[in-house]
């Protein structure tokens, strides 16, 4: 497998995470798949990894769990010898108007989405380093940038991820390493779908494109920055949104 490029999607079970899968698998290519409580959903996405030409593995972690995830790494770079690309996708929503969260609903969303980021990251960036070469995606999200209300603190640790992503770009650039973010904006996900249709229709109002993004819309932004054609890239924030936020 030395001749294959080594990609890791954390949370790529079903929605964007999947889209970024399998879009970025073909010839030469091992999808690792990484899920944390669907087995079956992901198995479904290696299967469809597959389906375009790559080999792939499923493989449950947790991305909050420091332990989890340097065993999971030691065994991908143990088998593979390299990762070529990291794309830190896991995330979850604990919705609530800030004067009702509660510290359990703060700390789960910041520690899958903005410490799960980090512990992947720092599980690849050696091995990187030695490389030479890598690319690490991270995805944040419009509300990063705006803010949302009852989203405090999955708000708070988006943007978390816009700040790692650039203060990680200045200190990898010089080994040939880009770190980049995609930030969707209302993307048709079973997330959303589970928002009341007043709101949803509250949200396309405010989309110039008129339309919901789609997972494959944010999966061809994420290939774009994980490839060659991007390699003078890094540090920057691109939103898929529909002209929602501009900036």
């Amino acid at each position: 497998m030395s001749d294959q490029r080594i990609i890791v999607v954390t949370g790529a079970s079903r929605g964007i995470g999947r889209a970024i899968a399998v879009e970025m698998a073909g010839q030469k290519t091992h999808v690792i798949v990484n899920y944390n409580s669907s087995p079956e959903a992901a198995k479904e996405t290696a299967v469809l990894v597959e389906s375009r030409g790559a080999t792939s593995t499923a493989m449950q972690f947790s991305v909050a769990d420091p332990d989890a995830v340097k065993k999971a790494f030691k065994q991908i770079l143990d088998e593979h010898k390299r990762v070529d690309v990291l794309v830190n996708n896991a995330g979850m929503a604990r919705d609530n108007l800030l004067a009702l969260m509660s510290p359990a609903e703060w700390d789960q969303v910041m520690d899958t989405n903005l410490k799960g980021a980090f512990l992947c990251s720092q599980a690849v960036i050696k091995p990187m380093i030695r490389q030479r070469r890598g690319r690490i995606v991270n995805v944040t999200s419009v509300v990063g940038v705006t803010g949302n209300p009852g989203q405090c603190n999955y708000s708070a640790a988006k943007a978390g991820i816009i700040g790692l992503t650039r203060s990680l770009a200045r200190e990898v650039v010089s080994r040939n390493i880009t770190v980049n973010a995609v930030a969707p904006g209302f993307i048709e996900t079973d997330m959303t779908l589970a928002i009341p249709q007043k709101s949803r229709e509250a949200l396309l109002a405010q989309i110039p494109a008129a339309r919901y993004g789609a997972p494959e819309d944010v999966a061809a932004a994420v290939a774009f920055l994980a490839s060659d054609a991007a390699g003078y890239i890094t540090g920057q924030i691109l939103h898929v949104n529909g002209g929602m936020f501009m900036g």
